[in-house]
């Protein structure tokens, strides 16, 4: 009897010991195919709570409107800058523009109004594109308010700036998700202006962009002349430093100081497409009508299991004491 207990022991002890080399194998490789340390911090990087806001400007008005914020400049009836993110899913979406120009209830001191363009010249502009914004009914139409126009010469607003803002869409799909800051040059005047509410012309228009994913996290600036454009996208293209220099703003101060120097003084053009956006209508609605969206159930699970299982390898490796190990071959 008591041989066949320690046969019966022995059984127990190695199917134990099977057990545990598959569980620990089964550990290594879910450790193999998640996400790193590096890894989840560059998922994470694009988190910082409104990252694509410039400092606030003295005695400018914030509004928050449905995807899109603005600081209303009451001088030049018209936003110093107009802040979103634009996600690839939104690029994708299916809204229909209605032209619904209307002044911004929401602005304490007036907004200008379409009156003040009627016959002027000069096109209602729009800061944040209504095609941004097609991800939903409600943002959509927040685009026609007043507050996010400038007055645009109709060869410049209908020509390169329309060009721009379809390359920004692109950039926005190649790189799942981009920071835009936008807004007229309002620190080189006197201006000529328009209407009742003598709306500003501006000379000269801007953008900034912020890719603050992995790989390659990178920040591009544009400085466009109200005019015909007569080069191509990249010509217009110039730091994030000379684009505050030029305006006056400061941007994406949320960043750490020293990302933010790194990103802003330098660009490298290479790493940006200057490719129109092209995204057909059938294109987008097999976008939104896949299981694999960003905001899908599967992607959503998958995002928090990942996010669990690193908590819990990391937790485990320290425990052990080989954190240091782990990271070298890309367990952690």
């Amino acid at each position: 009897m008591a041989r066949k207990g320690r046969r019966k022991k022995k059984h127990i002890s190695t199917k134990l010991i099977v057990l545990l080399i598959l569980l620990a194998v089964l550990f290594i490789v879910l450790c193999l195919i998640t996400p790193t340390e590096q890894e989840m911090m560059g998922k994470s990087v694009g988190q910082i709570p409104g990252l694509e806001l410039p400092r606030p400007v003295d005695g400018e008005q914030i509004v928050n409107h449905t995807g899109y914020t603005l600081s209303y400049n009451e001088r030049y009836e018209q936003p110093s800058y107009v802040a979103y993110e634009l996600t690839r899913e939104e690029v994708y979406g299916g809204g229909k523009r209605d032209d619904s120009f209307r002044a911004d209830p929401d602005i304490r001191t007036g907004s200008a109004t379409p009156d003040d363009y009627r016959n002027s010249g000069y096109d209602k502009g729009h800061l944040a594109p209504a095609a941004d914004f097609k991800w939903s009914e409600e943002a959509m139409a927040d685009t026609f308010f007043m507050s996010n126009m400038s007055p645009q010469a109709g060869q410049f607003n209908r020509g390169i700036w329309a060009d721009l803002e379809s390359v920004v869409r692109q950039m926005a799909v190649e790189n799942e998700s981009i920071y835009v800051t936008t807004g007229p040059v309002l620190t080189d005047g006197p201006y000529r202006t328009i209407g009742e509410n003598r709306v500003a012309v501006p000379n000269y228009y801007y953008k900034v962009i912020l890719d603050y994913t992995n790989p390659e996290i990178k920040a591009i600036g544009f400085v466009l002349p109200n005019e015909k454009g007569t080069h191509s996208i990249d010509y217009y293209a110039v730091t994030v430093d000379e684009v505050e220099e030029i305006t006056g703003l400061d941007f994406f101060p949320a960043l750490p100081d020293d990302v933010e120097a790194l990103l802003e003084g330098s660009i490298d053009k290479g790493q940006w497409s200057f490719r129109k956006y092209g995204g057909t209508a059938d294109e987008n609605r097999t976008f939104i009508d896949s299981p694999y969206r960003k905001d899908s159930k599967l992607a959503l699970l998958k995002v928090i299991f990942d996010t669990v299982f690193y908590e819990v390898k990391k937790e485990v490796f320290r425990t052990l004491g080989v954190s240091k190990q782990a990271r070298r071959f890309g367990l952690i």
